[in-house]
């Protein structure tokens, strides 16, 4: 594909996804973030596997951009599906995991 077919998919997939978020309801934001984090990781796992076979300097530090940014996007997406779960707790309790009282 030329430069100009590309930018045009570039461009009309921006749109695309744009629109498609835009109209999700509030109560799948959570199960839709938890998916993203899912593709994250496959991302993150397959720029690893293709940088251990570049023989290239320039495309390696590609690469190695290419995992930093996708390390963040995952640590990122964790952290906000986090908070919208922690809005569903109770006020009373800050984790179910630390109020936990043992078993006698």
């Amino acid at each position: 594909m030329d430069g100009i077919a590309l930018l045009t998919v570039f461009v009309l997939a921006i749109f695309v996804g744009y629109e498609v978020i835009s109209k999700v309801s509030t109560t799948l934001h959570t199960p839709l973030m938890s998916g993203s984090n899912a593709i994250s990781g496959i991302v993150l796992v397959g720029t690893v596997a293709v940088a251990a076979h570049t023989e290239s300097t320039a495309i390696f530090v590609l690469e190695l951009v290419a995992i930093v940014l996708a390390t963040i996007n995952l640590v990122g997406g964790f952290v906000v599906t986090d908070r919208m779960l922690g809005m569903f707790r109770s006020r009373g309790r800050k984790d179910s995991r630390e109020n936990r009282e043992p078993q006698a």
